[in-house]
């Protein structure tokens, strides 16, 4: 049996435990019949004709589409693939724990804006021999916490002591994000928050843009995580507070992560994949296209980036 059909029949057979017990969701699909898991598994003969006529395989991208560098990245690498004759599928995941899960164990092919050095540094721990790093294509990602521009308070090592400004609340995203695990036992600790009644609120993402929106609205004082490359730094009055300390960790890269034996899978892909580097500009514009200027339509956002940064995505030879 070949590693491909391996591949698919592993996927099927874990997707009726997995789906379920992850809680992973189907989103936006660019499929064709020829190009399904299904189509794939039938047999070597169909499986070798379609192959044959341009169809490269089917990668399923996972990422949370809250996080908003990993629902960019993933339409970015939507384009290029489909471009080079992949079926690409989109599955959402709603914790970052699940989505590690379910790139080791097959579910999904790609997450393609991993935080493997620092911020999921604990996931990398557990599964780590079970998945693939393809290419780092951001090396400057950093973990912050934030108040509004005119907010009285530059440093987080100056919070225990102006709880009061924020009712003894920093509004965070997910759970499960290794952000809401860094500030929970390293920032809050090592700055005595806990000592100063800080509690720290999570729910998602977009729940803590709401709030921070609501409040710059409003000139009121309010004390968020967030984290860069984000464009939300830009888009609300917010600035980063000082973390003398350094408990929130030093930069790290963003990487694509693949599933154990993805490059050898689909090596052109990998090479595609692997290729991609961005600076601060080129992620910030992608991300704004993505998902401000185009937030019904991300493909529509990466082509639009793509006519403007022609030459930024090295491709293969042919």
């Amino acid at each position: 049996m070949s590693t491909h059909r391996k591949h698919l029949r592993r996927r099927q057979g874990l997707a009726l435990v997995s789906a379920a017990a992850l809680g992973l969701t189907l989103a936006a699909c660019s499929t064709d019949d020829g190009g399904s898991d299904d189509a794939g598994a039938e047999g070597t003969d169909e499986s070798t004709e379609e192959m044959a006529d341009g169809d490269m395989g089917t990668i399923t991208l996972g990422y949370l589409p809250a996080w908003t560098d990993g629902l960019s990245m993933a339409y970015l690498a939507d384009n290029l693939l489909t471009e080079a004759g992949y079926t690409v599928e989109h599955q959402d995941v709603q914790e970052a724990g699940l989505l590690y899960t379910a790139l080791a164990e097959g579910d999904v092919d790609m997450y393609p804006s991993a935080w493997p050095e620092v911020t999921h540094a604990q996931y990398m721990e557990e599964y780590g021999d079970s998945i693939d790093d393809i290419g780092t294509y951001y090396d400057n990602a950093k973990l912050t916490m934030a108040v509004p521009e005119y907010t009285e308070v530059d440093s987080i090592a100056e919070l225990a002591d102006n709880a009061d400004l924020f009712g003894s609340t920093i509004v965070g995203i997910e759970p499960g994000a290794g952000l809401t695990a860094a500030v929970q036992d390293s920032v809050i600790p090592t700055y005595g928050l806990d000592e100063a009644g800080y509690e720290l609120q999570t729910s998602s993402t977009t729940a803590m843009l709401t709030e921070l929106e609501q409040a710059t609205e409003d000139e009121e004082d309010i004390l968020v995580t967030l984290w860069q490359p984000f464009w939300a730094n830009a888009a609300y009055p917010v600035k980063t507070l000082e973390d003398p300390e350094g408990a929130l960790g030093e930069a790290e890269g963003l990487h694509f992560l693949g599933t154990s034996g993805f490059a050898d899978e689909y090596p052109e892909a990998a090479e595609i994949i692997g290729g991609i580097q961005l600076d601060d500009t080129q992620f910030g514009t992608l991300e704004d296209l993505v998902v401000n200027e185009n937030p019904d339509d991300p493909a529509a956002g990466v082509e639009a980036w793509l006519e403007e940064n022609p030459d930024v995505i090295p491709m293969p030879e042919s």
